[in-house]
């Protein structure tokens, strides 16, 4: 699995022959645009900022879009959204946290997740991550690790920062020598061992 950050909540993951966008902007949002197409691509929140979804589109590359709690099985993809209370860009809205199985690996997407007090259906579930997606400015640096820590994943990819934000979320996390990676390639068997590890990528 390779793993690569395009700003915002914009991710690229790619297995295979598959890949699934994460939160891609729109054309009017500031954001800078995602140029991959994808196969999949989840939308957690209605804003420029997350849903261009058209954008994922690429050639003859029409992305399965899901935009809303639920399950869905797409490309033996198994997602499951779980809609939570938000604000965003002070707007009360619905995020949706994204657990998606892939090839044997489980990644946790908490999009735009405005409050560290996750809904009761998603913290019955989301259990044995690999691969958590933490905003850290929605949140704020602390709470995020705190939530982070609780959720036990192996791997913390940190998103949604300002270079103060990310300093300061590092530093709570104990991980000020963490340097930016390109992407992240990752097999299941490399998840061995870790617990809670901090990786940056660059957008």
């Amino acid at each position: 699995m390779v793993i690569s950050y395009a700003g915002g909540e914009c991710f690229k993951v790619s297995q295979g022959n598959l890949t699934i966008a994460f939160n891609p902007p729109a054309k009017d949002s500031k954001l800078a645009q995602a140029k991959f197409g994808a196969d999949i691509a989840l939308v957690s929140l209605d804003h420029a900022d997350f849903n261009g979804s058209a954008n994922a589109a690429f050639g003859e590359r029409q992305p399965f879009v899901i935009e809303g709690p639920g399950e869905y099985e797409i490309k033996e993809v198994a997602v499951r959204g779980f809609g939570a209370p938000a604000e965003y860009a002070g707007t009360k809205t619905i995020n949706t946290i994204y657990s998606v199985a892939v090839e044997g690996m489980n990644l946790c997407f908490l999009g735009a997740l405005a409050s560290a007090e996750l809904p009761a259906a998603a913290k019955q579930e989301l259990d044995d991550i690999d691969i958590l997606f933490l905003p850290v400015d929605t949140l704020g640096h602390a709470p995020a690790y705190k939530l982070a820590v609780g959720l036990e994943p192996k791997v913390i990819i940190p998103m949604h920062y300002d270079a103060a934000s990310l300093k300061a979320f590092l530093k709570e996390a104990g991980a000020e020598g963490t340097k930016p990676e390109e992407k992240l390639t990752i097999k299941k068997k490399d998840l061995d061992g870790k617990e809670a590890e901090v990786v940056v990528l660059s957008a």
